[in-house]
């Protein structure tokens, strides 16, 4: 019941989100400029998401390698296209972390090696989006003018490497706090998982694959832009992508819909760009998201493993989060 109402909410969340963001725009026009979509260049978003989706899986690889497993580069690369289509069609019960998870554990690799390796990689992941947003954080606030709007990404960018910090401030030896509850011990073995990589090498190939991966996620809603001959350049969807994309990750709407692309109109706005492009946008760019999921939910097939196994992933995974590993 639980995890029913939390869908409800989020589907009601995302259903609002979109509802708003449709109002604020022409609705017959943004329908005509779909009908004209020109399609070598959602071509070139849907290859730019497979490569950001290999890039993921190598990232991930030399996490879990840090984390004490092995993992070849092919099976991260099948893991992680899986883990994206249950991220676009079960977002509010397994998701593409807990999939990946799963399957990493059912790999061999065991369950706290599987859940140290995700938690970093999602900490990785938001830690490197937070610093190229503070980065590039005097040229965007040249770019949007709004007070508030200046204010929010300042909060958005520092905030979340706060965030990250107080993650690796709870590896810190002796910290006896950190022993009292389960919860808090995997979470120190996590954050000090997290110090070995960052004193590592592979930690500046994380970084590097991090790094792309965001770029890629520029580039793709550069080529989604492109696609509807928005006046758009790509320096100016670098600073105001990355903050929306930050935006779109907090799990409070079915696979970001709906939050995504009130942030994209908003910041689309904000920048003196047309609310119609941020927002038609954005829908390309969840859409190339879904298709890419497909491609997923194929090799889900193709690796031998049944619709039946989707019950089983869920009520395995979440006895682990309820447990601890």
């Amino acid at each position: 019941m639980r995890r029913l109402l939390s869908f409800l909410l989020k589907a009601a969340i995302s259903a609002l989100l979109l509802y708003v963001s449709l109002r604020r725009v022409d609705l017959g026009g943004v329908a005509q400029r779909l009908g004209a979509v020109d399609l070598w260049w959602i071509a070139f978003v849907l290859v730019a998401m497979c490569v950001q989706i290999a890039m993921n899986a190598l990232r991930w690889r030399e996490i879990v390698a840090v984390c004490g497993a092995s993992l070849s580069a092919l099976t991260a690369l099948r893991y992680t296209f899986i883990g994206q289509f249950f991220s676009q069609v079960l977002p509010s019960t397994v998701g593409g972390d807990a999939a990946r998870i799963w399957l990493l554990a059912r790999g061999g690799a065991g369950w706290p090696t599987s859940i140290y390796s995700i938690l970093i990689d999602r900490v990785v992941g938001v830690a490197v989006l937070s610093t190229l947003v503070a980065v590039c954080l005097p040229w965007t606030l040249q770019l949007v003018h709004d007070p508030v709007a200046q204010a929010g990404l300042v909060v958005i960018g520092l905030g979340a490497l706060f965030a990250a910090a107080v993650f690796l401030g709870l590896g810190i030896p002796n910290l006896w706090l950190m022993d009292r509850w389960w919860i808090t011990r995997h979470l120190a073995t996590a954050s000090r998982l997290a110090w070995k990589l960052c004193r590592s090498a592979a930690g500046a190939r994380v970084a590097v694959f991090a790094f792309c991966v965001h770029f890629l996620t520029v580039l793709a809603t550069w080529g989604a832009a492109r696609a509807i001959h928005a006046s758009v350049d790509l320096v100016q969807m670098l600073f105001v992508v990355l903050p929306v994309i930050m935006v779109s990750t907090i799990p409070v709407s079915i696979a970001g819909w709906g939050v995504r692309e009130s942030a994209m109109v908003l910041a689309f706005s904000y920048a003196g760009l047309a609310e119609s492009d941020g927002l038609i946008v954005s829908l390309l760019y969840g859409a190339a998201n879904l298709s890419v999921g497909a491609i997923g939910g194929a090799v889900w097939v193709a690796s031998g493993y049944r619709w039946s196994s989707v019950k089983k992933l869920e009520t395995e995974t979440l006895s682990q989060e309820h447990t601890g590993p």
